[in-house]
């Protein structure tokens, strides 16, 4: 099967995800500088989760360059990472709507860590279908970044109960380790 109607139902509902995310941005209720600040922790969370979306999206595209193929279980795979990306735009409007509470920001990062799980799975079954010599196989390595990024959802969690702001500072740390663009499958491919 080719990967083209994966790669490009994938943009599409990422892009869709995006346009829902910033319709919930609202319009201040005046127009000083001073009417922004109650806008403040919208926006925070909107910037943090269009940077998650960027990353999920700049790394989904890498490693379809890498896929020569797909089947029935990475389609499957593949949707299950869209679902939990399609849930971002309800938690970033949660969070932004109650910064300082504790069960939206733990929402968040459940949010975040089922798609960082679910990108992992999406990840080991291409890996499934690819011979261990593939382009794939020698560009995704070991994915300590991957690893890390699932320990830290989980201790962010945990915290969001105690000190939310804690939980969203490490959500941020995420964000940041992923900055970077992921060489691995250009280094390879090129």
């Amino acid at each position: 099967m080719g990967k083209g109607r994966l790669e490009a139902f994938s943009d599409g509902v990422i892009a869709i995800i995006i346009t829902i995310m910033v319709l919930e941005l609202k319009v201040p209720h005046g127009a000083q500088w001073t009417d922004l600040v109650p806008l403040a922790p919208v926006a925070v969370s909107y910037i943090l989760s269009f940077i998650f979306i960027g990353i999920y999206w700049n790394n989904h595209h890498h490693l379809m360059h890498a896929v020569t193929r797909i089947n029935g279980p990475i389609l499957w795979a593949n949707s299950h990472l869209l679902f939990w990306l399609s849930l971002i735009p309800f938690t970033t409007a949660w969070m932004g709507e109650f910064p300082t509470h504790p069960l939206p920001a733990a929402f968040y990062g459940c949010i975040l860590l089922g798609a960082g799980t679910a990108y992992y799975l999406l990840v080991h079954t291409l890996l499934r279908h690819h011979s261990k010599e593939s382009d794939l196989a020698r560009a995704i390595g070991r994915d300590r970044k991957g690893q890390v990024s699932v320990l830290i959802y989980g201790a962010a969690i945990l915290l969001a109960f105690a000190k939310p702001w804690v939980a969203q500072l490490l959500y941020v740390l995420v964000a940041a380790i992923w900055l970077r663009p992921d060489k691995r499958i250009e280094r390879v491919i090129n």
